[in-house]
């Protein structure tokens, strides 16, 4: 479920060393499986310790998890790195916003996947999201800007030359083709 470093785990160690005996680490994802899902470590004491929460074995502490965060923390890792502008503990969790889905699920839900893991990421940049409001039968992907792409003049290379690319790339002989389904002409409901 979660990889921890051995450098991770020997910093854990050394900050363990100060806390209550049998004091061990939590993770867990705040608001998983949504656009402001957070991850976060804490020291996690033996009272705190829930009969549902996962216990993951390391070099000297465990790493306990709520029921409710597992499933996003698939795939996460936790390392402490160290350069020249000193070190820190990094937390990376692929599936925190997004539950990660099976190869063979629906196209609709591995486009959604694609969307809310890849492509929002990017968009959030610039203010900016997109929604996935179909797929027709000739394998189009329809979809809406929002935010700060509603309105946007670059909004025709991103559909193009940033979005259908990686798509179209990912979905090899599902997907033909995407389109933008958005009002972009200047109004009310433009970001700008």
């Amino acid at each position: 479920m979660i990889n921890i470093s051995e450098t991770a785990q020997a910093h854990f160690v050394k900050l363990l060393k100060n806390q209550e005996d049998n004091t061990n680490i939590r993770v867990f994802v705040v608001n998983p499986g949504t656009a402001t899902a957070e991850c976060g470590v804490s020291y996690c004491t033996t009272d705190a310790v829930e009969a549902t929460d996962v216990r993951l074995p390391f070099n000297g502490f465990d790493a306990v998890v709520d029921q409710e965060s597992a499933p996003y923390l698939e795939e996460a890792s936790i390392d402490f790195v160290t350069d020249q502008m000193g070190s820190q503990l990094t937390l990376k969790a692929p599936n925190a916003k997004a539950r990660k889905i099976a190869s063979d699920a629906p196209l609709i839900e591995r486009v959604e996947y694609l969307i809310q893991t890849e492509i929002n990421p990017q968009l959030a940049n610039h203010n900016g999201q997109v929604t996935l409001t179909g797929i027709t039968d000739d394998g189009v992907a329809i979809l809406q800007f929002g935010g700060g792409c509603n309105g946007c003049s670059m909004v025709d290379v991103t559909l193009k030359d940033g979005i259908e690319k990686q798509m179209l790339e990912q979905f090899a002989g599902e997907l033909n083709g995407v389109r933008d389904a958005t009002e972009h002409a200047a109004g009310e409901h433009s970001y700008y």
